[in-house]
């Protein structure tokens, strides 16, 4: 088994922090490896558990005066979580005003905390459901511009015959008579120390405070049923591929009138047939024939938005960047200026040609301007790049 580590390393803290700052520290770790930030992430996993633990130990001043004295030893039976005995509800149910105002916030971006629930203000466990993950797949125009989507998911909703309650009637449950109707009972061990005494979630109602007697016919109890349901997603602007947006209470619904869960969406990208993405920037391919490139020449090239007109100077080289400023996508994140479409010039060279072409091909190869002159060297690849970026 591997060695404890020191609840003080694991918080970050010195052993004369207060309680805002081993509250603050923890707040940190546990919205870092939170599971639903790492979903199937066993490490992130027990390392929330770990502060969690470490968290039980220090804000508890009888259980911090004992670890500071005999270290993780004194933590044997302590009333504390026990290290591999805690669950997830245990955390949720221990620490739930922490949790009330970390996770979830309302619209997009926030997180669930849907690990079975936690327990309200009553004392009785509050059921959480599970989250609903779908994907959203959107074209870059989409994309610049924000869209309001309309999708159909299949979920589970309060059922309609007892409104989610679970019970066939009014009558058809009762208070736990364990709890009596807290939701949680004092458990008290015996350890080299003395008799310690801890709250758990009750045994025998798991938390809820109540016992359905006679359970709903429509739902067998469980208080939810399976439904069709249009959901609308506004998506904001310049979302990228591979981006999990989160709606709160769109989720499943919990059983017997708990809280639903959350929304997941991944945005998926669509390949689009112009245009390549570099974050907020578009990069476009245009082909233009020689003698524009060697004459000079005004060009319509395509945006997101319409077309835009580009001046090419004469002597235009092949691979020449131009750019559009603003033509490009916006940033999410930053709120900054839209980017911009870069243009790549390309010099078209046919493949196939005839006499008459040949003819005045090889006329021109002879003349003077026409021949390859290191002293007129146009500017590499990088060399345009560089010039571009500056």
């Amino acid at each position: 088994m591997a060695e404890k580590r020191d609840y003080y390393e694991v918080l970050g803290v010195s052993k004369n922090a207060t309680a805002d700052e081993l509250k603050k520290a923890y707040r940190k770790l546990a919205l870092k490896y939170h599971p639903d930030r790492n979903p199937g992430d066993k490490e992130a996993e027990e390392k929330f558990k770990e502060a969690a633990e470490a968290y039980d130990v220090l804000s508890n001043p009888e259980k911090k005066a004992r670890y500071d004295q005999f270290g993780h030893a004194g933590m044997s039976g302590a009333g504390g979580f026990g290290g591999a005995g805690m669950s997830m509800d245990d955390i949720f149910s221990q620490f739930g005003d922490i949790f009330g105002g970390m996770f979830g916030g309302g619209g997009f971006g926030g997180f669930s905390g849907g690990f079975g629930g936690g327990f309200g203000s009553g004392g009785r466990r509050v059921r959480k459901g599970s989250n609903l993950r779908i994907t959203v797949k959107l074209t870059l125009e989409e994309i610049a511009n924000g869209v309001e989507k309309k999708i159909k998911v299949r979920k589970s909703v309060p059922c309609e015959t007892c409104h989610g309650s679970g019970a066939a009637d009014k009558g058809g449950h009762k208070t736990c008579e364990t709890c009596h109707g807290s939701g949680r009972v004092a458990q008290v061990t015996q350890t080299i120390l003395g008799r310690m005494q801890q709250v758990v979630t009750c045994p025998t109602c798991h938390g809820e405070g109540e016992i359905i007697t006679t359970p709903c016919p429509a739902c067998h109890g469980e208080g939810t049923t399976k439904a069709e349901e249009v959901i609308t997603i506004r998506i904001p602007a310049g979302v990228e591929d591979g981006m999990q947006l989160s709606m709160q209470g769109k989720g499943n619904a919990a059983p017997r009138g708990g809280v639903p869960g959350d929304l997941l969406i991944l945005i998926e990208e669509l390949p689009h047939e112009l245009f390549q993405r570099d974050h907020t920037n578009l990069h476009y391919t245009h082909y233009v024939n020689f003698v524009d490139a060697a004459m000079g020449a005004t060009v319509e090239v395509p945006t997101l938005n319409g077309k835009a007109r580009l001046k090419l100077e004469a002597g235009t080289p092949s691979g020449k960047l131009l750019r559009l400023r603003g033509k490009g996508l916006p940033d999410i994140q930053n709120r900054m200026p839209k980017g911009d479409l870069i243009v790549s010039i390309q010099v078209w060279v046919p493949k196939i040609l005839n006499k008459e072409e040949k003819d005045m091909l090889q006329k021109l190869k002879d003349m003077p301007d026409m021949q390859p002159s290191p002293d007129r060297r146009e500017p590499g690849f990088f060399e345009r790049m560089k010039e571009y970026f500056s």
